[in-house]
């Protein structure tokens, strides 16, 4: 019998956004879903950059790759996405940051469970009238229409069929696949059924979208059934708050309405009597809060890649509609605040981290003013020199030296009515990536691969490293030169799979270990180990014997280098508490580094610390050393450890169970890494240097125990050696390099000196080479080895020279030898600018030949270029179009 019922009273159901998360959650709750928390905004996923999608947590279960959870699930996931950034605000319901509730099953239920509780939800929870409900399904999916047609008793009028384009999901090209089918809610149901069109969304608004995964994808496009088949859902939270606070757009919605009003209220104006334009700006600013606290809350850093680049771009949108709205002091610190304050009952770690957000808003503003008041005049500058469009080798310059975002110069330009060359910003970008690729490191997918593959077929690796050195254990596994393999001999390169080890596997920013793996005549030493999956992968190379899968071999540890990474490892959670005591108490930890020889502490932090700062670090690191501090190391209940004030690394996932590190009233974390039994272990704590690695981040490297030996003699050494080439003591040797500075300085400011002067005696010498032209006297020639102010002083006294209706364009190589680097130089005199020419504008445009560009004022402006070899022909250029001007 169909189950479609008239809805819930208005009055009963959930309306505001928090009401409606609870009310899902609790739904499925009550229906032996387990409640997963939402996941971070970055990704354990290394393929995709943030988290867009609210099955994403879940892929590794989709793909086989881990077990789920439970066999069902649900959460509020959120996420975000830019593909759609330029309709933020000028749709009703694109967002970057947005919630996106969802049920799941992991080969527990299927197609009709889903659907039935999709309606029973949508119908009697959340009170939607079934007139105002259309349903779109797969075009080769019976069942599913069946379904709703037959069992929930949907009208076949309101059932819309879909192609593969629409309703049809896939987690890539191969792999775990599915039909789809979609509520939409209708707020026009008086139009009738004859002119459903789903792509109206003036009328409709998709809501729900069911995923019913029941097929694999092989490489040939083939579809065969999954053995177990999953459900993946997806509610978006913003948009059923549209619906039942039946408000026009999602924006209006109490999820961010607050947002805009505090928005409106810094710009002085009325929401509700602002134009279109003007109402974009702030709905802009509103979405785009919630979006940088969100990922400020979960540790990323503005930056000019990745993560960082997606918050910087963000932030700087929500400056730049500010200031069209009329804002120009800085406001970001009061949005950061109302959006945190809206959103921490839920996402409570965006309170934890309140200061920090606020910081990096305050700071990353700061930066972007200074940035947007520079680029604005240079962008000012190219209008003038180019009225038709904004060059892509312009565009890159002022993106690439001054950190202004194309987006921003696009804006910009738009606002002039003027277009930039993008296609030709995209080779300077693309030219700059290839200059780049020489740093880049390379992973052998390949080996990856394989190691993937086999790991995903074994348990996880039994770990013995906390209580012993040495462990027998069987080989599972073997991958010989990058390939899986049975047996491998002397000289062979080897990753080696055990079911057991006492190796720490890389992990938690400490290296892994070395040692050897042994048996009668084996000896197989291990460089390295690494994990995947909670399998560790023994990395090295076979020095004698053979080794076959099946093989019992023992382990060794080499307990030297242990020893260090232990000390380096304990040395780091004290660094950690002492840049708390000593610095600032809200510093959290953003990465690190425990390696054999040295340790790297990087830290949310927006100033450098300074000499005395890290004197005092050290010393109070080393006090807690000498006071021989036993370290106490249990396994806890996680939210009991929490509660206890252990620190946890933000973004970190962990179990239920942690194990915690804890220096009675020194430091106490959750950490998974080998530590000293006792501080005094440690021996010695020396940083060796601090300093900033991106905006907002900085960087501590320090050296504990043996190490310290070994970085003082190094620097001992140096010292003797200066001390011989200065032949002087070494607390001489500071005051005898400054007074060589001081010594060089003088002599540079005398070279640069006679080098302009040098430059003007020449310059003033070739005065009879200037032709007439007109009423104009023109001299067009090329000197090198001059500096750009020398040849701007040469220019200049030139035109002293040849009087107000002067002109001079001088070019040159400034080193000989180096045909990369060009400038040019004009100087017009007053009757030449008043005529209408420009310096700055006609030296951009010859700058072009030589590849470069520039420009300056009206009387005086230089220009540079990359192309030495072209430098005579752009001064032709300079003279003949000179000639014909100025007639």
């Amino acid at each position: 019998m169909p189950v479609a019922k008239k809805s819930g009273s208005r009055e009963s159901r959930p309306r505001t956004g928090d009401e409606i998360r609870s009310a899902f959650l609790q739904f499925f709750a009550q229906r032996d879903h387990k409640l997963i928390p939402s996941a971070s905004l970055v990704p354990e996923d290394p393929t995709v950059l943030l988290t867009i999608a609210g099955m994403l947590p879940f892929k590794p279960v989709f793909l086989g790759q881990s077990e789920p959870p439970s066999p069902r699930a649900t959460s509020s996931q959120k996420c975000i996405r830019t593909n759609d950034i330029d309709n933020v605000g000028r749709t009703a319901r694109h967002h970057t940051f947005f919630e996106m509730l969802g049920n799941f099953s992991f080969g527990d239920y299927f197609k009709e469970q889903a659907i039935r509780w999709a309606w029973e939800l949508s119908v009697d929870v959340f009170g939607l009238d079934p007139k105002n409900l259309v349903v779109s399904v797969f075009r080769e999916d019976e069942e599913a229409e069946t379904i709703w047609r037959d069992l929930i008793g949907v009208d076949p009028k309101r059932i819309i069929r879909m192609g593969e384009a629409d309703n049809f999901w896939a987690a890539g090209p191969t792999g775990p696949c599915g039909p789809c089918s979609e509520m939409y809610y209708d707020f026009r149901p008086e139009l009738g059924n004859a002119l459903i069109d789903l792509e109206d969304d003036t009328r409709f608004i998709e809501f729900y979208n069911l995923v019913f995964m029941e097929h694999n994808r092989d490489g040939d496009g083939r579809l065969t059934p999954l053995e177990n088949r999953n459900i993946d859902t997806g509610m978006g939270l913003e948009r059923m708050a549209q619906i039942l606070q039946n408000v026009p757009n999602n924006y209006e919605t109490d999820l961010i309405f607050p947002l805009l009003e505090k928005a409106a209220d810094l710009a002085e104006v009325d929401y509700y009597k602002l134009n279109e334009q003007s109402k974009t700006s702030l709905k802009v600013i509103g979405d785009h809060s919630r979006a940088i606290v969100q990922l400020i809350g979960d540790g990323v850093i503005a930056s000019n890649l990745g993560r960082g680049y997606v918050l910087r771009r963000l932030i700087r949108r929500v400056v730049r509609h500010g200031r069209l709205m009329g804002i120009h002091e800085p406001f970001l610190e009061k949005m950061g605040k109302v959006a945190i304050d809206l959103m921490k009952k839920v996402h409570p770690q965006l309170q934890d981290r309140r200061e920090v957000i606020i910081k990096e808003l305050k700071l990353e503003e700061s930066r972007f003013l200074a940035t947007l008041a520079r680029g604005e005049s240079l962008i000012k500058d190219l209008l003038i020199q180019n009225p038709e469009q904004i060059t892509g080798q312009q565009a890159f310059e002022l993106y690439d030296t001054y950190g202004f975002p194309l987006e921003l110069t696009q804006e910009i330009a738009s606002e002039h009515g003027l277009k930039v060359d993008v296609d030709a910003f995209d080779e300077e970008m693309n030219a700059q990536k290839e200059r780049a690729k020489a740093a880049a490191v390379s992973i052998d997918l390949t080996v990856q691969d394989v190691i993937n593959q086999i790991t995903l077929e074994l348990d996880e690796t039994n770990f013995s490293g906390y209580q012993s050195l040495k462990q027998s254990s069987q080989v599972l596994a073997l991958i010989v030169d990058g390939k899986s393999g049975n047996m491998a001999k002397a000289g062979d390169s080897v990753q080696v799979l055990l079911d057991a080890t006492c190796f720490y596997g890389e992990g938690g920013g400490q290296v892994g270990d070395c040692g050897y793996l042994i048996n009668k005549d084996l000896k197989v030493s291990v460089n390295t180990v690494t994990r995947s999956q909670g399998v560790f992968i023994h990395c090295g190379q076979i020095e004698s014997g053979t080794l076959e899968v099946g093989d019992l071999v023992q382990g060794v540890v080499d307990h030297v280098f242990r020893r260090m990474a232990q000390a380096h490892h304990t040395a780091t959670h004290l660094l950690q508490s002492a840049l708390r005591k000593v610095v600032d108490a809200n510093i959290s930890q953003a990465g690190s580094l425990v390696d054999f020889d040295h340790l790297r502490f990087d830290f949310h932090f927006s100033r450098s610390v300074t000499l005395q700062e890290l004197d005092q670090i050290e010393n109070l690191i080393n006090s807690w050393i000498v006071d021989a501090h036993a370290l106490v190391v249990k396994d806890m209940d996680i939210d009991i450890a929490k509660a206890s004030g252990a620190l946890a690394m933000f973004g970190e996932k962990y179990a239920d169970v942690v194990r915690v590190v804890d220096v009675p009233g020194v430091s106490m974390e959750l950490c998974g890494g080998t530590h000293v039994k006792n501080t005094s272990e440690i021996g010695l704590f020396k940083i060796v240097s601090e300093s900033g690695i991106a905006a907002g981040i900085r960087r501590i490297e320090a050296v504990a125990g043996h190490a310290v030996l070994d970085y003082l003699n190094e620097r001992d050494l140096v010292v003797k050696n200066l001390g011989k080439v200065f032949k002087a003591k070494p607390l001489e040797i500071v005051d005898r390099v400054l007074s060589l500075q001081n010594d060089l300085k003088a002599t540079s400011k005398v070279l640069a000196a006679t080098r302009e002067e040098l430059a003007k005696a020449k310059a003033l010498a070739m005065l009879n080479q200037a032709l007439v032209v007109g009423q104009n006297q023109l001299l067009v020639t090329r000197l090198d080895g001059a500096q750009g102010d020398a040849l701007q002083l040469a220019a200049q006294g030139l035109v002293e020279q040849l009087g107000a209706s002067g002109v001079v364009v001088l070019g040159g190589l400034p080193d000989p030898g180096d045909t990369q680097k060009v400038i040019l130089v004009a100087a017009f005199g007053d009757n030449v600018v008043a005529s209408g020419l420009q310096a700055g504008k006609f030296i951009g445009r010859i700058a072009k030949i030589c590849g470069g560009g520039g420009g300056g004022r009206a009387n005086l402006a230089q220009a540079g270029g990359r192309d030495g070899a072209a430098l005579d022909r752009a001064l032709g250029t300079a003279e003949k179009e000179l000639a014909v001007l100025l007639q």
